[in-house]
């Protein structure tokens, strides 16, 4: 990462806002109103989000509304629950759509009206080519299209065709209708595009109402019209359509004139956000579900324990420009990191515990320590954590033959345990194997809080979890879902997959305030990292998601830059 960018990411650039700011200026647009129109057609990701905070956050700024639409005009592909978890989405990222919900299906009458008007100005023709043949009947970038013998039909004729074509007088793929426009166009979407196609598959909300259905870039110019959108914004890939879009708005009797601006999509590195590929992942069961935290997906972001206003913080960092780039995963995670150590509560957790038994400590007691609940939020109060004979330890917080620069619990050493007392170990105990299985010590009581009445020094402080109070756990660890920055899925995704992207530590100890945390509540395990729990847990055995190591990653390139 270079200067450049981490200058962008703390100075984000914003052309669409600066646009809207001078059309509202110029008197050219009275009202802002703007749309977020999704495909039905699988879940949200957070490439989606880029363009759910820019719609919204524009909306909002400048005193409009941004309509939720719904471009369902392929039923082939589009299932209820992807409408309802779309709007789970949009609300949970803290948006409000109101009363302006709509979908492409409501206009589906008004559309198939103008669509006639396209024809009886002859402007409009039912093609009797197949796909096959009108893709080669298209041209190329370089050669230009040839006309389809079907292109001089009579007015009469089309017409009669296209109500038939409604009434379902044909098979699917036997006839389209197509915009008459230039065979010989440099931009391949103007050369005659498929305006509908015949599909005889029910649809979410029209049932068997229709079997032909426009395609989508006949219906959102027009559906921007029918709901007055002044700044029609999406991402750069559908530049090339908007002279398309633009000769639709221009030859039809529409009622508002919308225009169309493009920005980049969002490219996030170690993930792939095509929707087809994301399809694919849960299909062929590399993933749980689109709701696995490994999943770039909004439901996946949630349910790992991403707060929805370290999303939003992150689309605002990376701006809206129309030059593509990949971002690093590093400053989503240090959005993140930012945001809840400000907010999220510590707790104590020992992922791979080592018993750790105190033989000073009188057996069957037990005693209440004070700790703090968030050393940046005093309002955030402190909790009792028990303390008895028998802990557990972090098996890495210990070495039986440590390193020069290892500070942490070794034979004849002393450390502090967190908000408890110091301890020396002064037994190593293995089992056949020659493993250690437990580390006898002893304590001084007069460090109760972890300071020393005399003054002396240890060099490490170590969170523990009582062992008669531990709440068993899983915690699942996880890393980027495929190994390379920028995934190379033509010969598949299995490949690119990174076979590390989920380790699961089984024999987890937490303390016991942790048995009563939320779903969707972060909080801190100290020394570890900041987690969640999953909708997996159950009374028996919760379990946790990590949400981020507490590694600022994002410091590090900054520094580096």
């Amino acid at each position: 990462m270079n200067q450049t960018d981490v200058e962008a990411a703390s100075a984000p650039s914003n052309f669409v806002r600066d646009i809207v700011a001078e059309d509202l200026a110029a008197g050219r647009v009275k009202s802002v109103i703007t749309r977020f129109p999704p495909e039905p057609n699988g879940y949200l990701h957070i490439g989606h989000a880029k363009s759910i905070c820019l719609n919204f956050g524009l909306a909002e700024e400048f005193a409009g509304r941004c309509n939720l639409r719904f471009d369902d005009t392929n039923p082939a592909k589009e299932e209820q629950e992807y409408i309802d978890a779309i709007q789970q989405d949009v609300r949970w990222l803290g948006y409000d759509w109101g009363d302006h919900l709509y979908f492409a299906s409501d206009y589906f009458e008004q559309l198939y009206d103008w669509a006639e008007h396209l024809i009886r100005e002859g402007k409009a023709y039912v093609d009797d080519l197949s796909a096959e043949e009108i893709r080669d009947y298209r041209g190329t970038l370089t050669e230009p299209g040839r006309g389809s013998p079907f292109r001089d039909r009579t007015v009469e004729e089309n017409l009669d065709l296209f109500r038939k074509m409604r009434s379902g007088a044909f098979k699917e793929g036997e006839r389209v209708l197509r915009a008459r426009i230039d065979m010989a166009s440099g931009n391949i979407n103007l050369r005659d595009p498929v305006l509908y196609r015949i599909l005889h598959q029910s649809h979410p909300r029209t049932g068997s109402t229709w079997c032909i259905y426009p395609t989508y870039d006949f219906a959102h110019g027009q559906s921007d019209a029918i709901e007055h959108i002044s700044h029609s914004v999406c991402t750069l890939e559908f530049a090339d359509h908007r002279p398309l879009y633009d000769w639709l708005i221009e030859n039809l009797p529409v009622p508002s004139q919308p225009k169309q601006y493009e920005f980049s999509r969002l490219n996030l590195g170690h993930t792939v956000l095509s929707k087809r590929a994301l399809i694919q992942l849960v299909e062929e069961g590399h993933v749980r579900g689109w709701d696995d935290p490994r999943m770039p997906t909004i439901s996946g972001l949630r349910r790992r324990g991403i707060p929805a206003a370290a999303i939003r913080e992150f689309c605002s960092r990376i701006g809206v420009t129309k030059q593509d780039n990949v971002i690093e995963m590093a400053l989503l995670d240090f959005c993140v990191r930012e945001l809840l150590n400000a907010k999220a509560e510590r707790r104590m957790a020992v992922l791979d515990p080592l018993k750790l038994v105190i033989e000073n400590y009188p057996e069957g007691q037990s005693e209440e320590l004070e700790a703090v609940n968030n050393p940046e939020d005093e309002t955030a109060g402190t909790r009792k954590v028990p303390f008895s004979r028998e802990l557990y330890i972090e098996r890495d917080d210990f070495m039986e033959d440590p390193p020069k620069k290892f500070f942490r619990l070794a034979p004849g050493r002393e450390v502090r345990l967190r908000y408890a007392f110091f301890v020396t170990c002064n037994e190593v105990i293995k089992n056949d194997a020659g493993e250690i299985v437990e580390l006898r010590c002893t304590y001084d009581p007069e460090t109760r809080g972890g300071n020393a009445p005399d003054g002396r020094k240890v060099k490490a402080t170590m969170h523990w979890v009582s062992a008669e109070h531990a709440v068993p756990a899983e915690v699942r660890l996880y890393e980027p879902l495929f190994t390379d920055e920028e995934p190379n899925i033509r010969d598949g995704l299995a490949a690119a997959l990174n076979p590390d992207s989920l380790k699961r530590m089984t024999n987890c100890r937490l303390e016991p305030a942790l048995g009563d945390a939320a779903l969707g509540v972060p909080v801190q395990f100290e020394r570890l990292g900041y987690f969640c729990l999953d909708p997996d847990s159950t009374n028996e055995k919760r379990v946790f998601n990590r949400v981020v190591a507490l590694r600022d990653t994002w410091a590090k390139l900054r520094a580096k830059a």
